[in-house]
Parts: C-alpha cells; sequence; structure tokens
C-alpha cells in the first residue's frame, strides 16, 4: 500500500483527497491492461476513464468553463502512473491534446470537449518536427492563408496518439514575424484529406506515436486556435501547465518502484537475515524516500500556485518537471538493484518502470531544457 500522508499536506482540499481514493479504488478494479495491442488498449482505457467521469478534469466544460483544477490533474496522473503507464498516457493525452481548446478555443471548437471529456474521441498535441523538438521557433510546417482557408504543409513527428486520435492540435509557422513570433495553432480533425500518417514509431514502452505527413490540408479559417502569430505563446501557456503534470506521472512511477523495494527487502533473506537489516540497503530505501517526498513538494507546490491565480508557474513547473523525472530514474534505478536478477526480468513490474520513465526526461522539454527555463527564470527575476 502506497504512503498517501501526502495527501494530508496544505497543498489539497477534501475534494482532492476525496478523488485520490477514489481514482485509486477504480484503479485497483481496472488496472493494469493488457498492452499487447497498444493502440487498442488506449481507445479502451480513454473509454473507461470518460465512463467513471474522470476525463472531466482534463479539459474545461464548455458549458461551464472553469480553470482547469491542475492539482487533480496531477493527483490523476500520479494515481494512473503508479497503476499503468499507459493508462496515465491515455489520461494525459486527452488534457494536453486539448489543452489549447479549453484556454483559447472558440466556443464552436470547444464542442470538442464534449467528446474528448466523454471518451468518445481521442485528441492529439501536434508541435515537434524532424528538425524542431526542443527549438519550437526552427519549426517548418506551413499554413498560408487562402481565402477562408488555410493549407498546411509540412510534417509532425514523436506524436503521442499519431494514428489513433480524432482531432490534431496543429503548430504550423504562418510568417507573422521570424522565428516563434511567426506560429499558430490549428483544430484539425483526423479525417481531413492530405493528413496520413507517414510512419508508426516504436519506443521502449510501448505507446502509440507516429510520424504524421500534412499534404495540402485544406482547413477552415475558423480552425485557428486563438490569434494568428500567437502560436508559440499558446503552446508555453499549455506546457505551463501540463508540465507539472509529467512530475506527477513521474511520481508515481517513483512511489511504485520504492513501493515494490520496500516489499522486496522486507520479504527477501539473505545470509539468513531480511534483505532490509543490511545497512547499506537501509541507506538506499531512505534515499528513493527522500526522492520521492521531495519530487512531490515540488510537483503540488507548482500545482497549487498555479490553481491560487499565479499567471505562469514557468519556474515552478521546470523544477518539478526536471527533479520529479529525473530522480524517479535514480529511485527506480535503485529498485532494479535491489530486486536482483528480477529486476530484469522482462514483464516484472520494477522492469516496466525502467522502460517508462526513461521518456519523462525528453518529453515535453527535455531535462536540459528545463535547467536553461530555470536558469532564465531566475536570472529574471
Amino acid at each position: 500500500m502506497s504512503d498517501r500522508s501526502f495527501l494530508d499536506w496544505p497543498f489539497f482540499d477534501d475534494h482532492h483527497r476525496r478523488l485520490a481514493e477514489e481514482l485509486d479504488g477504480w484503479c485497483t478494479k481496472n488496472l493494469p491492461v493488457d498492452h499487447s495491442d497498444v493502440d487498442q488498449a488506449c481507445k479502451d482505457l480513454v473509454a473507461k476513464l470518460g465512463a467513471a467521469g474522470f476525463l472531466t478534469y482534463s479539459a474545461i466544460d464548455p458549458d461551464n468553463p472553469q480553470p482547469l483544477d491542475v492539482r487533480s490533474l496531477c493527483l490523476i496522473r500520479e494515481t494512473l502512473a503508479r497503476h499503468d503507464g499507459l493508462a496515465d498516457f491515455a489520461f494525459a493525452m486527452q488534457g494536453l491534446g486539448t489543452g489549447a481548446i479549453s484556454f483559447f478555443g472558440t466556443p464552436e471548437q470547444q464542442q470538442w470537449l464534449h467528446k474528448t471529456r466523454s471518451g468518445h474521441a481521442l485528441s492529439a498535441f501536434a508541435l515537434s518536427e524532424p528538425r524542431s523538438g526542443s527549438d519550437v521557433a526552427n519549426m517548418d510546417m506551413q499554413a498560408v492563408l487562402d481565402g477562408d482557408h488555410y493549407f498546411l504543409n509540412g510534417e509532425k513527428t514523436w506524436i503521442s496518439n499519431g494514428g489513433i486520435a480524432d482531432l490534431y492540435c496543429v503548430f504550423a509557422r504562418t510568417g507573422e514575424a521570424p522565428g516563434a513570433r511567426g506560429l499558430s495553432a490549428f483544430l484539425v480533425p483526423a479525417e481531413t484529406p492530405g493528413l496520413t500518417v507517414k510512419e508508426r514509431l516504436e519506443v521502449i514502452a510501448p505507446h502509440p506515436l507516429a510520424t504524421l505527413s500534412f499534404k495540402d490540408v485544406k482547413i477552415p479559417a475558423s480552425a485557428l486556435i486563438g490569434q494568428s502569430g500567437q502560436g508559440f505563446k499558446l503552446s508555453m501557456a499549455v506546457l505551463d501547465v501540463f508540465r507539472s503534470t509529467v512530475g506527477a506521472a513521474a511520481l508515481g512511477f517513483a512511489r511504485r518502484a520504492l513501493d515494490e523495494t520496500v516489499n522486496r527487502v522486507q520479504n527477501r533473506d539473505l545470509f539468513g537475515a531480511p534483505l532490509f537489516d543490511l545497512q547499506m540497503v537501509q541507506g538506499h530505501v531512505a534515499e528513493m524516500a527522500l526522492d520521492v517526498d521531495a519530487a512531490a513538494l515540488l510537483v503540488y507546490r507548482a500545482a497549487w500556485t498555479k490553481d491560487n491565480g499565479a499567471d505562469r508557474v514557468t519556474r515552478e513547473a521546470a523544477m518539478a518537471k526536471l527533479y520529479a523525472t529525473d530522480r524517479a530514474q535514480v529511485v527506480i534505478d535503485k529498485a532494479v538493484q535491489l530486486h536482483g536478477g528480477d529486476g530484469v526480468r522482462s514483464g516484472s513490474v520494477v522492469e516496466g518502470l525502467y522502460r517508462e520513465i526513461r521518456a519523462l526526461r525528453i518529453y515535453e522539454g527535455a531535462s536540459d531544457v528545463q535547467k536553461v527555463v530555470i536558469a532564465r527564470q531566475t536570472l529574471n527575476g
């Protein structure tokens, strides 16, 4: 049983505690799922999470718009990740993929949220390109306005839910100014002619990922999300919210690794005594527990700060994402080490965690990029 004492921290209100307990109970009954067909597994997970009501936290209610509760987003991602990394992925993409629509979409565009919040449509966030991952300003994809339509041409890659999403939030260069100041965002339904899956991408922790091709993709001018030329600002506002939740997912992985390790060292004998009797082992467990709690403090500080009215939490979110993902990697590595041969056995819990955690140190801003963000925020006051 995972430590739940953190729920008593002053970051949370009673409804957060109820949410955490309700979701944990749901996860115990429904997770993990079979990962042999990740496309179908993600579709099923979205449907189940929608039916259970948990996807209502992923985007605003178009009929009663209120700011997203970032603490709830983080609690959900932490809890899902602790039980099943693919479930966390499925939930996360419903939020990230629709974040721009939640924050900047027109009432017409926000009608899509009824479908994504209920689990009847999958969403995706199409930002990265072959030449522009962390360097968003280096984007090549073009969106040219011709009358009352835009034509999109280019490629997007490493797109989560690529190939199974029903709608994409696509970023492209509209050319109002050089670099980051000439980007815009668009809502593009998956069935739009000219949008195809160029390649499915296989990674060490199986998730649905793809490279997408856009060839003269014709969309109405009303598909523009927010204002033309404000795409970079829009994408950063979305990441400002969801970056903290990546740290929360890493925290969930780390908590599970710690739980598995505590059970292992208490029930495994070495030299005629429990493994935990070794002081070196106790030291490893202490370090793991310290990293978990420190990560939780940073994650929920960032979420609490945003929920309490901060316009931006760039520094706090970057710190949470950097520390939680990097230290989760260390925690999980210790878990593998303390499990011995079982730790690298394919299909074991800690082996799965070892594969799951690595991508979190790259996507939504790699660790080194987070250091740059933190340094600039610190230097600029």
